[in-house]
């Protein structure tokens, strides 16, 4: 009977593209899909072979690795190959290249086809394919488990956190939106008070990329606050498809214009928590701020257009454009 590890090498025999005939790291992205292509594997199956050896290999990391534009890490690269079946000798190569893209950003490819036979991956043709290489305006796709986050939300609600303010009358006579304040396991819609949009992904689309939408309208997915130590706080997200996770800033980005994302917990650091600063006397609303770079959460643009994105950006001007609401949400009751 054949060992675990020996059935893994098997799976991409005489079909594996060799990673020697990437030139620049675009054709190296490129190979990785072909790589998983040929394994004939799904991003679950690939995580669970990973797991199988000791290799962590979430499917939302196969993605955005497969969608970026810089080689991945050295454990990461590793775990992937192997799990598409590639031994010793052939994780070796592909980190070899791998180190020379990171250290020189070029070379010379070593091989004459840098892909595969046409004919030992069914539906490609002779030319190697093009594989998207998105910014941060085209996230990728994501993966969500309720284990991830066994008892996600702490149902303790902090009394110093309950704030909830009225706001004084606005200039055109007309009494403004109340605004509330964090407050810990409350489910909630959070409101842009620049906009008067709410935060929801798009119905039927796996990105995770987030938008503002009319707050009358069903949201999705719903969202509550967890306290973290010290002032952090994770915007725990529960999705109707995808079951529990986080929002995060994509990829743990830190440039400006970095879209706000829900996915998984756990791989994005303190690119997934949040400072939430009250704004104003009164009250006129709450900065959310990116752990990791300290800039503010707000519509690309500083826009008021229904649909635009949720981006971190700067602080500069974040009194009108980047404050927020944290809604409760009013469960209606039979017959209510």
């Amino acid at each position: 009977m054949e060992s675990r590890g020996e059935a893994q090498q098997m799976v991409v025999e005489g079909r594996a593209p060799d990673p020697r005939g990437a030139r620049n790291t675009p054709e190296f992205i490129a190979l990785l899909g072909v790589l998983k292509e040929a394994s004939g594997l799904t991003y679950r199956e690939l995580a669970q072979r990973a797991e199988a050896v000791g290799d962590v290999l979430p499917r939302s990391t196969i993605a955005n690795m497969l969608g970026r534009t810089s080689v991945p890490r050295e454990e990461l690269l590793a775990a992937f190959v192997r799990a598409c079946g590639c031994g010793p000798a052939e994780v070796a190569d592909w980190l070899a290249v791998r180190k020379e893209l990171a250290v020189h950003g070029e070379r010379a490819a070593t091989v004459e086809e840098p892909a595969a036979a046409p004919e030992a991956i069914a539906g490609h043709s002779s030319e190697p394919p093009t594989v998207p290489l998105p910014g941060p305006a085209a996230p990728a796709g994501r993966r969500r488990s309720r284990t991830v986050l066994a008892a996600a939300v702490g149902l303790v609600v902090l009394a110093a956190a309950a704030v909830t303010v009225t706001l004084l009358v606005r200039d055109d006579g007309r009494e403004a939106t109340p605004v509330s304040g964090p407050v810990a396991g409350r489910t909630v819609q959070i409101r842009s008070v620049h906009s008067g949009f709410c935060l929801s992904e798009k119905r039927g689309s796996d990105s995770g990329r987030l938008y503002q939408v009319p707050c009358d309208q069903e949201t999705i997915p719903s969202f509550s606050l967890k306290r973290l130590a010290g002032d952090a706080w994770r915007i725990v997200t529960d999705h109707p498809e995808y079951d529990l996770g986080c929002t995060g800033v994509w990829d743990g980005m830190r440039d400006a214009g970095a879209g706000l994302q829900d996915q998984g917990c756990g791989e994005r650091g303190d690119a997934e928590q949040f400072l939430i600063e009250p704004v104003g006397r009164p009250v006129e609303g709450y900065r959310i701020r990116p752990a990791h770079t300290r800039l503010c959460v707000g519509a690309e643009g500083n826009s008021k257009e229904r649909g635009a994105k949720l981006v971190q950006t700067s602080c500069d001007g974040a009194d009108r454009g980047s404050l927020f609401s944290f809604d409760p949400v009013v469960t209606k009751t039979a017959g209510g």
